[in-house]
């Protein structure tokens, strides 16, 4: 849910009316400005980092980008959609669905496991806009390799998920992402990621200071998967991340000279810790 192809056509948007922000992320990365304000801010305290929105943010973030929990799923409907149940269920697709959402939910309380030199090894990166693969390499969710990635083709328009929607009594959900911020936060997420090459990082700068962050983390994207997840349930939705965090130094040059993108967390889980 990290990026999407591109969208065959923008429906009306509604205005969100908020004050400028400097969040210090630039063109496109910052994503529409009516809607900059909603993204999740740096932290300025450690207690912070990982931090879930929770669900009274999550609400009110809802509100102003368009959506309202009647737009959800019900839960029975979320519950075949994550599985691969209902009409035209796919089980590899549901798969893929679900494993975007464990990685974009990966805050306080929602660990990742993967196998680490051998061991089942629990993380917790989702301000760093970084997680660990199930094999245990560190990587953006925006990696070519990533479940968030790969679930573009499921998530385009006429894909699989539009499909699935219309096929299981779920058209009213279907037609209120389209009409939310989602669209338009997608084409800004799309023209950002096409521009970030291997390792899907992205630059902060304010103040004066230089910092790096996975991709989604950034506006556009966090607002996008915000929205799809809402949408699957807002429960869920209120398990994202409510601060970014630059990622270390070392960690983020590491990443971005890898030719994969990606870098062996045993490596460099003591700078995350």
């Amino acid at each position: 849910m990290v990026a999407l192809m591109g969208l065959l056509a923008l429906w009306t948007v509604p205005t969100a009316s908020a004050d400028p922000v400097v969040t210090g992320f630039s063109f496109p990365f910052s994503g529409a400005p009516a809607y900059e304000h909603l993204a999740p801010t740096q932290l300025s305290d450690p207690s912070q980092l990982h931090a879930p929105i929770g669900q009274q943010r999550a609400e009110e973030i809802a509100r102003q980008i368009g959506l309202s929990p009647a737009d959800a799923l019900s839960e029975q409907q979320a519950r075949d959609f994550t599985t691969g149940g209902g009409v035209g269920g796919d089980a590899e697709a549901a798969a893929i669905i679900q494993a975007s959402i464990d990685i974009l939910v990966n805050t306080t309380g929602h660990p990742l496991y993967s196998e680490v030199n051998g061991v089942s090894t629990p993380s917790v990166l989702g301000s760093y806009g970084l997680y660990v693969t199930p094999d245990g390499m560190l990587q953006s969710p925006a990696n070519m390799s990533a479940p968030t990635r790969q679930v573009n083709t499921l998530i385009a328009p006429g894909g699989y998920v539009d499909t699935w929607l219309r096929n299981n009594d779920a058209t009213d959900t279907l037609v209120a992402l389209y009409r939310s911020a989602y669209p338009i936060e997608a084409a800004y997420g799309f023209a950002a990621q096409q521009m970030s090459g291997t390792a899907q990082l992205i630059t902060n700068t304010k103040g004066g200071v230089n910092s790096t962050v996975g991709m989604s983390m950034g506006p556009p994207l966090w607002i996008v998967n915000f929205a799809l997840i809402y949408a699957v349930s807002p429960t869920l939705a209120a398990a994202m991340p409510a601060y970014w965090a630059p990622i270390p130094p070392e960690v983020a040059a590491a990443i971005e000279a890898s030719p994969t993108g990606q870098v062996p967390y045993a490596d460099y889980a003591s700078y995350l810790e």
